[in-house]
């Protein structure tokens, strides 16, 4: 352990005693605040003399009594980066209170005299930044063991962590004596360690050999222990379980499950070289089967001799399924079919087959339902009213051979008849050391009889005379029987609701001696039922805490043993009993004055329980649940549970700080101060209420219920922002400097952040509003798009003359800063988490800005000007100056052209230095301006066009160099007077005459076709007449010889035979 001695300067009203030792101390200011820190020797001690005199000081404290004294661990520790690491620290001999406070400092080997601050049990504000996320999110802590230690705890080390830490205690003591402080050395290691192994998939059966290598290695410089373990993990969510392990100290230890497997030699470990482990196992079992992995440690021995492990590493798994053996048998009941009352009967349960060293279970069923089993282990289980027989020595289950059970009752009732069925199954260890079934045979049924003995009335009723109570509540019932006095045991039975089998509660014998049932005499029900004698007649069964299930019919059974019939006499009765349920009448409503918050104010929200049993003074537990707007995902806020613990939840830490809960009986109040819009959502709370005895008893939750969603708007407030909206006009010489104002005339309450941007728009009527720049709410300045070169940077600059009054600063004014300026404000809104809303925002009035005219001003010709142009030829427009100016002189010349629309429009601009720029750049291919002489300035247009007629107009610039040879500035400024260019259409061409003629057009392409078209049918009709007249003269030629024939009749017969002979 290292323990520090240092001196303090007095406090306040407190008495020194100075050490005479040259030691380090830490400065408080009165309100002990660990602000200062600093370093100082104590005057008056010669240098030569402080050995002998430290020697002195060490024995004078070794012989005091009541010496403060600060221990800090040993060191120095070697820990690995990425785990975690835990520094004791503890003080005694200390006065004051018993609890005392620890502050934690490192000092880093960077910078080994400067401290930093890193957490403290007294001061929240202790830590330094560079360490305030990692408190804040507990991944570096102070766990305080006792009122005088503590420990520091970081949970994830950092290779930045080494260094030397210091545990400083603060002065609780009447004066300064003994030490407050001391050290230790934290080194942070590299993790070297590392596991692996190649992951599979095997499938064995059970007996089979397994044979599984794991390479583990570590390169640490330290002298440390590697450990290397091999476990097994199976499903259902158990842990896994350890096989076997080579510790660190070189020791093989096997797993409680795999122990004697071990002794047997089955289970080994084997190092194949340096740092190859392989793990044998010789005969596989079922229980095997599961997730097979390697983990190593390393391990390194402290100052103090203890060993703490530095680092853990798990290989990929290896699943392991195997497949079991089968072996078949049979199970057979014998037992007697019929039996006297009182008479002992035997159930032997007999397998038959199987194979040799079966791991049996036996379990008897009496009509379906389970009543007795021996495990594998031979574990006697005992259901129901079973278990209280055979403590009094009437029921015997055994285990006769390795394949015979018996189940005995040596003195059988009526309770005993029914239907008996044994049931074995063979069984098998698992790791963990449960048993797990392999198979499973059942007997057939097997009916036993006996004779029933007679009944006899008695009279059940209630303390209070009501046959319902609520749930938690204590339940009373009394059995009385009548007739003559006689010595009689009962027994208490109940029915629960919708069943027909009873269950034992409890039973008192003649003596006196008291049995309770198995729902009620055993864990973790011990105690719920007690059972009482008022009067030799009279019995009382008192439930203490009632629930649900207790619901349903209560039976008595009163028993007297008489000699004239044999097993004596019984009588019963019974009496219906509900138990009504604590959330059969619980509601709970959630409610808030205001659903509508203002950003920053407080929510106010109120769970409020309804229940019918509001008289009991049951406890509650309140749980709130937030759903953030916009958002499917419900979080749990905070718990306040019915012992008066307060559990937050996974929201975040900050919410914590600005919420108030409150609860008493029957109502929960949660207010949220300082509202930001991460709480807006949907609330709910949910109410879990328990019986009045839950606080000593640690009984469960009796009833829930939860309250409707309750949705919260979070809004801005209304702004209350006024700008100054009036408007004016300054005139400056050029070159000036000028400022405008911008104030604000109201605001919103609270003194919020304001955002002011300035605004600027040239003097062309159509000019747009350019941004020059932004000063945001957090003072920072944002340049415009077309103000972040250096020269408009110098030129314009803000100031915040006061909160509510702004200047914009214009330096050396020039022509082209001409124009209209005006700020727009906007307020803003800061939440607690740092989020900026705009609440409002405000425009002030326009200052327009003008040039006065200077002396030495440039003159420009006001000659009228008319200039004509042919369309598709050139126009060249002369801007003449009256003088050719100064020979230090420069000028710049700007053409301008009225539109109809939107008024002057820039066509091109000659700058000082001879570059040109346009207003459009589609303008730059018809467009050229140049100087044709000292005093001429000519604006040429090609290809004019004619709605390139209109109005022109110029604007010259003298420029003159000032104070520095790159610093040119605008000394006067002129412009021509307006010139109008009128364009003419040029002469048409024959081409274009005959284009520009319709109906010539029409003339020229009809014509031929309707030429053409006539010429064709001329010649069709002509053709056409031709056929007609040869038709025509051929039928008169015909007509004439017929006429002919018809006058000669028979002699032109006869002359034509003439000719033929």
């Amino acid at each position: 352990m290292s323990v520090a001695f240092a001196s303090r300067p007095s406090l306040r009203g407190l008495k020194t005693t100075p050490l005479p030792l040259c030691l380090h101390s830490v400065c408080h200011s009165a309100s002990e605040q660990p602000q200062c820190h600093h370093r100082q020797r104590s005057a008056g001690v010669p240098m030569a003399r402080i050995p002998r005199v430290a020697s002195l000081l060490l024995f004078l404290t070794k012989l005091s009594i009541g010496q403060r004294v600060v221990t800090v661990q040993k060191g120095p520790l070697f820990r690995a980066e990425g785990y975690p690491v835990s520094i004791s620290c503890n003080v005694t001999g200390h006065q004051g209170p018993a609890e005392q406070h620890f502050q934690w400092s490192v000092y880093l080997p960077a910078a080994p005299a400067r401290e930093i601050q890193i957490v403290s049990t007294q001061d929240a504000g202790f830590t330094y930044s560079v360490y305030a996320p990692r408190v804040t999110s507990r991944d570096v802590y102070v766990e305080r063991l006792q009122g005088n230690a503590a420990s520091l705890h970081i949970s994830k080390l950092q290779a930045k962590d080494s260094g030397e830490y210091e545990c400083h205690t603060p002065n609780t003591d009447g004066k300064y004596y003994g030490s407050y402080s001391a050290k230790m050395t934290l080194i942070v290691i590299p993790d070297t360690l590392s596991a692996t192994m190649r992951p599979q998939t095997l499938s064995k059966e059970e007996g089979e050999p397994l044979e599984l290598t794991c390479e583990a290695a570590k390169a640490t410089a330290q002298h440390t222990h590697l450990a290397v373990a091999w476990h097994l993990l199976q499903g259902g969510g158990s842990p896994a379980s350890e096989i076997i392990s080579l510790s660190k100290d070189f020791t093989l230890l096997p797993g409680p499950s795999f122990a004697e497997r071990f002794a047997r030699g089955t289970v080994r470990l084997d190092k194949l070289g340096a740092a190859t482990f392989r793990l044998s196992l010789g005969s596989l079992q079922p229980s095997d089967q599961g997730q097979l992995f390697c983990e190593a440690t390393e391990w390194i021995q402290d100052p103090d001799g203890t060993w703490t492990f530095i680092a853990k590493k798990q290989t990929d798994p290896t699943t392991l399924s195997v497949q079991p053996a089968v072996r078949d048998f049979q199970v057979n009941l014998t037992a007697e079919g019929t039996f006297t009352e009182g008479k002992p009967l035997e159930l032997v349960c007999l397998v038959l087959g199987g194979g040799r060293d079966l791991q049996l279970q036996g379990v008897w069923f009496l009509n379906g339902v389970e009543v007795a089993r021996i495990d594998a282990g031979g574990v006697l289980g005992l259901k129901k009213d079973y278990s209280e027989r055979a403590s009094r020595g009437q029921l015997q289950v055994s285990k006769l051979s390795p394949k015979a059970f018996s189940l005995k009752i040596f003195a059988a009732g009526a309770e005993d008849e029914g239907a008996y069925v044994c049931a074995v199954a063979e069984m098998m260890r698992a790791p963990l050391g449960s048993w797990q079934q392999l198979q499973r045979k059942q007997s057939p049924d097997r009916h036993v009889q006996l004779r029933k003995p007679a009944t006899r009335s008695v009279a059940v009723s209630t303390q209070n005379k009501q046959q319902a109570v609520w749930e938690g509540e204590a339940l009373t019932l009394l059995c009385r029987a009548d007739g003559a006095e006689s010595l009689l045991s009962v027994s208490w039975w109940h029915v629960p609701q919708g069943q027909t089998q009873p269950e034992f509660v409890a039973g008192m014998q003649q003596d006196g001696t008291v049995q309770l049932g198995a729902s009620y005499g055993t864990p973790p029900h011990h105690g719920r039922a007690r059972l009482a004698k008022t009067d030799w007649a009279t019995f009382r069964l008192e439930v203490t805490s009632t629930a649900v299930t207790d619901s349903g019919t209560y039976e008595c059974r009163v028993f007297e043993r008489s000699r004239s019939q044999a097993g004596g006499l019984s009588w019963t009765q019974k009496m219906p009993i509900t138990v009504k349920s604590l959330a059969s009448s619980l509601h709970v409503s959630l409610m808030s004055r205001q659903p509508q918050v203002k950003l920053t104010s407080t929510v106010d929200l109120a769970c409020i329980v309804g229940a019918g049993y509001s008289d009991l003074q049951v406890p509650l537990t309140v749980t709130w649940r937030f759903q953030p707007a916009g958002s499917q995902v419900s979080h749990h806020l905070v718990r306040v549970t019915h012992n008066g613990t307060i559990e937050w939840g996974d929201f975040p830490s900050q919410f914590q700080r600005r919420t108030k809960i409150s609860q008493s009986s029957f109502r929960s109040q949660l207010s949220i101060h300082d509202a930001t819009e991460a709480e807006a959502g949907v609330y709910q709370c949910t109410v879990e209420v328990y019986d009045r005895n839950a606080l000593a008893t640690n009984s469960p939750v009796r009833a829930s219920a939860s309250s409707h969603p309750l949705r919260i708007v979070i809004s801005l407030p209304e702004s209350k922002l006024t700008v100054n909206s009036s408007s004016q006009v300054q005139e400056l010489a050029i070159n000036s400097n000028t400022a405008v104002e911008c104030s604000v005339l109201s605001r919103t309450t609270g003194h919020l952040p304001l955002a002011v941007t300035w605004y600027f728009s040239p003097i062309s009527s159509n000019a747009s509003w350019l941004k020059i720049l932004e000063l945001d709410q957090t003072n920072v300045v944002k340049y415009g798009d077309g103000f972040h070169t250096p020269r408009r940077k110098q030129k314009f600059h803000a100031e915040k003359v006061s909160p509510d009054t702004f200047r914009l600063h214009i330096l050396n004014v020039e022509d082209s800063d001409r124009g209209r300026y005006r700020c727009a404000v906007q307020e803003w809104l800061l939440s607690a988490n740092g989020t900026g809303y705009k609440l409002g925002e405000g425009t002030s009035g326009v200052t327009e800005l003008k040039l006065r005219p200077t002396g030495a001003e440039v003159r420009v010709s006001k000659v009228h000007r008319t200039e004509n142009a042919t369309e598709h030829g050139e126009a060249a427009l002369h801007c003449s100056l009256e003088s050719e100016g100064g020979s230090a002189s420069l000028f710049s010349v700007m053409w301008y052209r009225i539109t109809k629309h939107s008024g002057s429009e820039m066509l091109v601009h000659l700058q000082h230095d001879g570059l040109l720029e346009y207003g459009e750049e589609r303008l730059r291919k018809r467009l050229h301006c140049h100087r044709a002489s000292p005093t001429d300035f000519v604006l040429t247009l090609h290809r004019v066009a004619m709605e390139d007629a209109g109005v022109y107009w110029c604007r010259v610039a003298e420029w003159q160099l000032h104070s520095t040879p790159s610093w040119w500035v605008i000394e006067s400024l002129d412009q021509s007077q307006r010139m109008v260019l009128t364009v003419l259409p040029s002469e048409p061409s024959f081409h274009s005459r005959i284009c520009s003629s319709a109906s010539l057009i029409y003339f020229l392409f009809i014509c031929p076709f309707l030429m053409l078209l006539l010429l064709v049918s001329t010649l069709c009709l002509c053709r056409k007449a031709r056929k007609l007249s040869a038709l025509r003269q051929t039928s008169q030629r015909e007509q004439a010889l017929w006429m002919d024939l018809k006058g000669a009749g028979e002699g032109p017969a006869t002359t034509r035979e003439e000719q033929e002979s």
